[in-house]
């Protein structure tokens, strides 16, 4: 599709955000957003990130699109907001430039996978499962029992295999050797001003600071480059009534705490 004011926007900035828990819905957003940017050739964007991170395949998606973007010459400045942890460092270390607040939470690099044994409460309620299975792990992380010691040793290298990849997309965007992005990367987090000293991001600062400094790479007049939000998350009916941003929180937490259960995670889990 050919943009009819893609002349326009090369002298505009663009801005996406990324709330919440990453998964395939923040996924599908951001890519088509970040198409439209592509597309329309705004010559910098402004990743606004406050997320705990999510799915590791999610996150992986999101920031090569980033690095694929950055490649046709798009300056990117990410600007880390409350907090940026885990799946959210994954996708701002693809950005150019990371500023945060020096208050923000950040760091939690590392893997989690979490599966739920109830086999004591379904014991008690009588509920047996009666499992029929091609393989000996088939069924690994069953809820009905508890793990071998030869799944927890096949899990840990499944663990030890996405933590690699963490950690090399951290070299990598940051120039950090993995030796020393190993000697903070243990799932501990940070706050921006601890960050910069590890050199996990670049300046401290706010949105605003981000995106001047997004302006200054992409040589765009900083009083006047104000950014255009691309990909907007629809507004739900349900939003407006009182209340329901803290009963959309609590739905969120316990989707992540039983429909990710047993999936490999990038995320800040307290």
């Amino acid at each position: 599709m050919v943009w009819p004011w893609r002349r326009k926007s090369r002298r505009r900035m663009a801005r996406i955000t990324i709330e919440g828990a990453i998964n395939g819905a923040t996924r599908k957003r951001v890519l088509k957003a970040l198409k439209q940017v592509e597309e329309r050739e705004f010559p910098a964007l402004l990743l606004r990130i406050d997320s705990p991170g999510g799915t590791v395949g999610d996150s992986q998606e999101i920031h090569a699109a980033l690095l694929r973007l950055r490649e046709k010459g798009c300056k990117i400045v990410a600007s880390f907001g409350n907090i940026s942890a885990s799946g959210g460092v994954y996708v701002g270390v693809a950005a150019e430039k990371i500023v945060s607040n020096p208050g923000t939470i950040t760091g939690s690099i590392g893997v989690i996978l979490r599966g739920n044994n109830l086999s004591k409460l379904l014991e008690r309620i009588g509920i047996r499962f009666e499992t029929v299975k091609s393989g000996t792990y088939k069924d690994i992380l069953s809820p009905d029992r508890s793990l071998t010691e030869e799944e927890r040793q096949l899990l840990q290298s499944l663990i030890d295999s996405s933590y690699a990849q963490f950690v090399n997309a951290v070299s990598e965007g940051r120039q950090l050797s993995p030796e020393k992005v190993r000697s903070f990367a243990d799932g501990r987090v940070f706050t921006g001003a601890q960050a910069k000293e590890l050199g996990l991001i670049d300046e401290l600062g706010d949105e605003e600071h981000a995106r001047r400094l997004a302006a200054q790479l992409a040589d765009l007049d900083e009083t006047t480059a104000r950014p255009l939000t691309l990909g907007r998350e629809k507004k739900r009916l349900g939003g407006l009534l009182p209340g329901s941003k803290l009963l959309a929180n609590l739905a969120e937490l316990l989707k992540l705490e039983f429909a990710n259960s047993g999936e490999v995670l990038w995320l800040f889990r307290p």
